[in-house]
């Protein structure tokens, strides 16, 4: 994921009420870093075992959503304001979820696409489910 990303998203979360949890991969502090432009900290979670800390999450009663194209996925546009602490995951643009984290998911929410892709930038969808998710949209 691209700094910019991580900074676009960092902003969504901040906007809707969120914290972004983020991997402990080697370039991800300084990704952060550089696309991070909020004027106050942030609500960053660093994750060293991003399956463990979803597994966890599930099992204290979080809402596991995942921005994935499945067949049983729920267009953007039917998904419902969370009303319980919910996880949305992110996969990558092109290979999206991996497969043992979509094991891991409770719903999947696909945005549909009308134009000649089949993904939006990671950090577009991000924030479209994560307004949705907050009742913002």
């Amino acid at each position: 994921m691209h700094g910019a990303n991580l900074g676009t998203l960092l902003r969504t979360c901040d906007a809707v009420g969120a914290c972004l949890a983020v991997p402990r991969f080697s370039w991800v502090p300084e990704a952060l870093a550089r696309g991070n432009t909020l004027r106050r900290p942030a609500c960053v979670h660093w994750v060293n075992d991003p399956l463990g800390w979803l597994e966890r999450q599930r099992d204290a009663g979080s809402q596991v959503v995942g921005v994935e194209l499945a067949d049983e996925a729920v267009r953007l546009a039917d998904l419902r304001a969370a009303r319980v602490r919910t996880v949305a995951v992110l996969g990558h643009e092109r290979s999206g979820i991996p497969g043992e984290a979509l094991d891991l998911l409770d719903l999947a929410v696909e945005i549909p696409m009308v134009g000649g892709g089949s993904s939006l930038n990671v950090a577009v969808a991000g924030s479209l489910v994560l307004y949705k998710l907050a009742g913002l949209l």
